[in-house]
């Protein structure tokens, strides 16, 4: 009687590729952790950006500078409710993060306490300050987005919007 054999190599070739499924397996794993790790960070840093920018603006804003291109936030006039058109800054932040930041300000002016008809003079003026500072990579054209396209792996937008008064 002979004896058979070769099921053992069966077995080794089973336990083999099952094992080389179970690493390529955690290969692709570690790879796509590591592009949502890089991704991740992206977003704290173009949150972070934008935060700088609405700070900025805001500071910009309440000293009155004139770093919105040479104009004004404070170009609304009494009477226009709406807020005027935004002045726009550019902040290239590139050296510390890679993000560029642009600074939107616009303002209106307000009644506060008006009652009455014809207005009492008991009311005081308030100018309202509107502050949005849009994160994007540096070299991203336009920042923000505002197409509806897609600009591809690894780039990353946030806004951030502040009132102040």
């Amino acid at each position: 009687m002979k004896r058979q054999s070769g099921f053992g190599v069966i077995a080794v070739i089973v336990v083999l590729v099952m094992l080389a499924g179970l690493a390529g397996g955690l290969v692709a794993l570690g790879s796509t952790q590591s592009v949502v790790l890089s991704q991740d960070v992206l977003s704290a840093r173009a949150e972070q950006s934008a935060r700088a920018g609405v700070q900025w603006g805001l500071f910009q804003a309440f000293n009155g500078t004139a770093a919105w291109g040479g104009a004004s936030c404070d170009a609304a006039t009494l009477g226009n409710p709406t807020f005027n058109a935004p002045v726009r800054s550019t902040i290239n932040m590139a050296a510390i993060n890679g993000f560029q930041v642009t600074v939107e300000c616009g303002s209106a002016i307000y009644r506060d306490g008006e009652t009455g008809n014809p207005p009492p003079n008991n009311h005081r003026m308030v100018r309202v300050y509107q502050i949005r500072a849009f994160a994007c990579p540096v070299g991203a054209t336009p920042c923000p987005r505002n197409d509806g396209t897609t600009a591809g792996f690894g780039y990353v937008e946030r806004r951030r919007e502040a009132v102040g008064i």
